[in-house]
């Protein structure tokens, strides 16, 4: 078998390097296409956390309001989990939202009654800085 380069269609193709092509049916401009297109890292980045993070997936039900409640109940954590992203933003918390939840899962509380007055108290455990950060957050 001998195998060989074609320079001529390799020399033909250059032509089209740095070039990037839209094909769509929409009656948007194109430069409105072209805004749009550049905003679908958001929606690969949402399906990554849907899948990675909320783990939408596998979906075990096989009737279709099951189906429906399972994947708006999916939602509502993104739309949960977005609004964490949001704070820790807002709030100057130099964490990811999924790194958050790991920090806040491992603080300890422990609950007392006081034995005069029988009130119940909680005290927060030796928080660490993330997690007193994380504690402080005006919500």
């Amino acid at each position: 078998m001998n195998i060989s380069i074609d320079y001529e269609k390799y020399d033909a193709d250059g032509i089209w390097d740095g070039l990037k092509g839209y094909v769509t049916n929409t009656k948007l401009r194109s430069n409105k296409v072209i805004d749009h297109y550049g905003q679908l890292w958001q929606i690969e980045k949402a399906f990554r956390i849907s899948k990675t993070d909320l783990k939408i997936r596998p979906i075990y039900h096989r009737i279709k309001n099951r189906v429906e409640a399972h994947i708006c109940i999916c939602f509502s954590a993104y739309a949960v989990y977005k609004e964490l992203e949001r704070q820790l933003r807002l709030n100057k918390v130099n964490l990811s939202p999924a790194k958050a939840i790991e920090e806040i899962r491992e603080i300890r509380q422990l609950k007392y009654v006081l034995p005069g007055s029988r009130k119940v108290k909680t005290k927060i455990l030796k928080p660490t800085d993330k997690q007193s950060q994380l504690l402080a957050m005006k919500i």
